[in-house]
């Protein structure tokens, strides 16, 4: 197959390109870099400048047999305090994107998504079929990217998948994290044991879990591309399909914290701050219908190969750290 991946400059979206091109598919990405990296491109993919909004005249002349759509605005606290960039970049972004599908010959698109949409769940493990209340801007802006895709399904045709990622985290093939800033927590931890920041602070101690810090579903970044390539392969014409993507198994921050320190042999100078607004205390996935209808489980699931894979990327890239 033609794959177009759209942010595929960035974290996640590399490592789909770089599976993609491994699976022997040909593969496009769309990326304006606001966030991503030009090198991060894997060699053998085209790289167009531009964003989805602009898709259909960036992309003239293109033709694609599917889409991976990564490219989002994805930082919960930054929802909060601009609701409207979320709707601009993520809402309208893949509506325009979604005008352009037809005329790039797209018949296929899998949607990143986001556990986010569930807000606080009413029980754990999260099953697709659970409530969809999101408590922060940037899970309702995925969730009508959801719903936008359920409708267009009906309506075109379209073959669509939405995968709901919990927590990602670990490095492929040399692609690891690179957020400026950075702000989630396996990176951070790992640039404290590198001694790249001074400590890292703990949001909120007083949740109602075991040790009073949020749980976490944490899935290794390969897994979660491998999951891609089973979407398209299993997507249906005119069939929207939701898999939620995780390890079934939930770590708390502290635990994570603890993972870290065995990885590397390096205690970590930690204080606790306030919760965040719209952190829900526990989030761990069902991948039950994701392991029966798309033959997909995680392979690399244990939290030390998570750890142990970005702290090896990492360090790796040490010098490169501003």
């Amino acid at each position: 197959m033609r794959v177009l991946v759209t942010g595929g400059a960035g974290y996640i979206g590399s490592v789909v390109a770089k599976r993609l091109l491994e699976h022997g598919e040909e593969v496009a990405v769309l990326d304006d870099l606001s966030t991503g990296h030009a090198d991060a491109v894997p060699e053998g993919a085209e790289l167009h400048l531009g964003r989805v909004h602009d898709a259909g005249s960036v992309l003239a002349g293109c033709r694609f047999d599917a889409a991976v759509h990564l490219a989002a605005a994805s930082l919960v606290a930054e929802s909060i305090a601009d609701p409207a960039k979320y709707e601009e970049n993520n809402v309208v972004g893949s509506r325009r994107l979604l005008e352009a599908l037809g005329g790039l010959g797209v018949g296929v698109l899998v949607f990143s998504s986001t556990a986010a949409v569930y807000g606080e769940p009413e029980s754990v493990p999260i099953e697709e079929d659970a409530p969809t209340r999101p408590v922060n801007p940037y899970g309702a802006s995925k969730l009508a990217v959801d719903e936008m895709l359920a409708a267009e399904a009906e309506r075109s045709g379209l073959a669509a998948v939405s995968l709901r990622y919990f927590n990602v985290a670990g490095a492929y093939a040399g692609l690891g994290e690179r957020h400026h800033p950075e702000t989630h927590l396996v990176p951070i931890a790992l640039e404290v044991a590198l001694g790249l920041r001074p400590s890292l602070v703990v949001y909120g101690d007083d949740y109602p879990t075991p040790d009073g810090t949020c749980v976490r579903d944490y899935i290794h970044v390969a897994d979660i591309a491998e999951a891609h390539l089973a979407a398209l392969a299993h997507a249906e014409a005119g069939r929207h399909r939701v898999y939620n993507l995780g390890n079934g198994t939930g770590f708390s921050v502290l635990e994570v914290i603890a993972a870290v320190e065995r990885v590397t042999g390096r205690m970590l100078e930690v204080t606790v701050g306030p919760r965040r607004p719209g952190d829900p205390a526990v989030l761990v996935a069902s991948s039950a219908r994701a392991r029966l209808e798309l033959g997909w489980s995680p392979r690399r699931a244990s939290l030390e190969r998570i750890v142990g894979d970005a702290f090896e990327v990492l360090e790796a890239r040490r010098g490169e750290q501003p």
